[in-house]
């Protein structure tokens, strides 16, 4: 009578467990199925993106090495802010899709390196940047006095229509201000440029900064009779506003080489 017993146990034991197994493997397969499911969703969302996209504008982050434009592009293309970035070397992009003025807009933003021995080559990323965006830092005097250097570099290699926005960046080191806004105002007045004062590390005008320049490039681009060869579809290469003049060489010299995961 025991073993009858016993026997029995061990048969509903083995039952529940083929039960758990399948359940298991239902779970599994849904999961799967699931997932499966989400990444079509995001590769249709994605593709649905780049169908609705009517501009892409190229702009160019430049200023003296070490004043924050690594850290100004990371803060603004993917909200990041990483404390161990090193100089960048030659020319790196992000890009952001945005709405201005109802219309998407993917902003490609390129972040090119200050020091000297670089300027040959990132003189030659200037051609087809709708915008400029010239960046000095608030607490080194000297980078602000580079900044007319730099602006004459620009309009000698970029197009006449190009907007610039001048950014005093590190303003969250009040105390080490060495820069005051009146003078920045007044040199930004001189030039014809816009300006902002901003914060990579807190994330202060970051955003308005950069939205005030794409929202200017969109309206000189609006106003703009495009030629019909500069007019083409976004998934065609070209794009609804100008050309975007990358050659194999340039592509060739983008290359991520920080060490920062940012």
């Amino acid at each position: 009578f025991s073993f009858s017993i016993s026997t029995q146990s061990n048969q509903v034991q083995t039952n529940k467990t083929k039960q758990n197994k399948t359940c298991k493997l239902k779970i599994q397969s849904n999961k799967k199925i699931m997932n499966q499911e989400n990444m079509k969703k995001i590769e249709g969302d994605l593709e649905d993106e780049a169908d609705k996209i009517e501009y892409v504008f190229k702009v160019v982050v430049i200023g003296d090495s070490a004043v924050g434009k690594t850290q100004l592009l990371s803060r603004f293309a993917k909200n990041e802010f990483c404390l161990d970035s090193k100089s960048t070397i030659g020319v790196e992009f992000q890009t952001r899709t945005v709405k201005i003025k109802s219309k998407l807009i993917k902003a490609q933003i390129w972040d090119t390196a200050g020091q000297e021995r670089y300027r040959a080559v990132t003189s030659a990323y200037y051609r087809g940047a709708l915008g400029a965006m010239l960046v000095y830092d608030m607490t080194k005097r000297q980078s602000f006095d580079h900044v007319a250097r730099w602006v004459e570099e620009l309009r000698a290699h970029a197009d006449n229509s190009i907007v610039i926005m001048l950014v005093g960046n590190k303003a969250d080191l009040v105390d080490l201000r060495t820069v005051t806004t009146v003078d920045a105002v007044d040199f930004a007045e001189s030039q014809g440029l816009y300006f902002f004062e901003t914060s990579a590390l807190s994330g202060e005008n970051v955003e308005p900064a950069f939205f005030k320049l794409l929202e200017e490039i969109y309206g000189v681009v609006s106003k703009k009779a495009l030629d019909s060869s500069n007019v083409v579809k976004p998934n065609g290469g070209l794009l609804n506003g100008f050309k975007i003049d990358a050659t194999d060489f340039e592509v060739s010299e983008m290359k991520k080489l920080s060490t920062c995961s940012c």
